[in-house]
């Protein structure tokens, strides 16, 4: 018997009233996988990740995670699925309130049981992994766009999640800031054996990262392409994803 995929996107639409962002869009994730969600400005990247996180309800289609329905179970199952995400938000998401140490924290004081010493030496562990040993007690005021990604990225861990879903965590970086952060999430997902789902835009992170890929296609509002990034580039027979893929670091996208 096969093993179900770890993700399985099967007939998704995804619209805002009648107005239809992306339809059709069928794929599957393995477990380990780094699975880039790409394509252009406004094609839909961002709106694909809050469906598969639960936040929007899809027109129609299921997704389902290790062969469990997520789109039809019921309250107490889709909370069960979604202790087992770790999503880090474009932008960091930190509260700038409180330390990096007391962000981490949070989602440990709210969904464990472990004493406030346990959490505390979790929360140094899980910054520690993502290199910001030492970095506690800063508030996220206080250290660079870079590091915020880095904590952002520990908060998300701090449940040991089976997947984690990053909404473009490269944005706002410098070229070698970015490729440290790239090197950062294969590093994770070698060590702890994690599933990746990253949307993004960039070119250099999606060679750099990508086991695998979808190509959202503004023209045909539906998946252009499915495969290793690479493969694609050179491949394809579509145009846009030729076009996306082949651009230079300068190219805007439409």
């Amino acid at each position: 018997m096969d093993t179900p995929a770890h993700i399985q996107v099967d007939g998704l639409t995804m619209a805002y009233g009648g107005e239809v962002v992306m339809r059709d869009l069928s794929f599957r994730v393995s477990r380990g996988e780094v699975f880039v969600i790409m394509g252009g400005s406004g094609c839909g990247k961002s709106t694909l990740l809050r469906h598969l996180i639960g936040l929007q309800r899809p027109a129609s289609g299921s997704i389902r995670y290790l062969g469990e329905d997520f789109t039809g179970a019921d309250e107490d199952a889709r909370e069960a699925m979604l202790r087992r995400f770790g999503v880090m938000y474009q932008g960091g998401a930190l509260w700038t309130s409180m330390t990096l140490a007391e962000n981490v924290a949070l989602p440990l004081l709210e969904y464990t049981s472990l004493d406030e010493r346990e959490v505390a030496d979790m929360a140094r562990y899980k910054l520690s992994l993502v290199g910001l040993s030492g970095f506690e007690d800063y508030y996220p005021t206080e250290i660079s766009g870079g590091m915020v990604k880095r904590a952002s990225l520990a908060r998300a861990m701090a449940l040991d999640p089976e997947i984690l879903f990053l909404d473009e965590p490269g944005a706002g970086l410098d070229p070698v800031s970015s490729r440290l952060l790239d090197d950062l999430i294969l590093e994770l997902r070698d060590s702890l054996g994690t599933t990746v789902v990253m949307v993004t835009h960039e070119l250099a992170s999606i060679f750099a990262v990508a086991d695998n890929a979808v190509f959202l296609d503004t023209v045909t509002r539906t998946q252009g392409a499915l495969g290793k990034p690479t493969l694609l580039r050179d491949t394809s027979t579509n145009p846009q994803v030729r076009r996306f893929l082949n651009r230079s670091a300068h190219t805007t996208l439409a």
